[in-house]
């Protein structure tokens, strides 16, 4: 998508970004080169963002429970799907640091140090 596009459709491109799991956030340390407390960092954030989009989607079923069935049709098409796409993805990268995170703490474990996690 253009530049011009991304101005103009804003709704779009986040569409597009909260359905791809493979995009991190901006700023979003490196997975592979990532330390603990990077890894940690970020499975907290991912956690927090997760935990809103789960609210934000039962707070639209609650809604819809007294909407008529046109209006709850219309919602169940469009807004559902992008929440929980957008909620798939938090969960993705979520799963992504918690590997990380447990990747990264057991480092130490072969050379006979228990791992500490938070």
């Amino acid at each position: 998508m253009n530049q011009k596009a991304a101005r103009e459709r804003p709704d779009i491109v986040a569409a597009i970004r909260g359905g791809d799991n493979s995009l991190g956030m901006d700023g979003e340390a490196d997975l592979a080169t990532a330390t603990l407390e990077q890894a940690l960092f970020w499975r907290n954030i991912y956690t927090e963002i997760l935990a809103m989009e789960e609210s934000v989607l039962e707070r639209i079923q609650q809604l819809m429970a007294d909407q008529s069935p046109q209006a709850q049709q219309e919602v169940a098409l469009t807004n559902v799907p992008v929440v929980v796409a957008q909620a798939e993805r938090f969960r993705s990268r979520l799963g992504f640091w918690e590997s990380a995170c447990r990747r990264i703490a057991a480092g130490p474990v072969a050379a006979g140090v228990a791992p500490v996690l938070p």
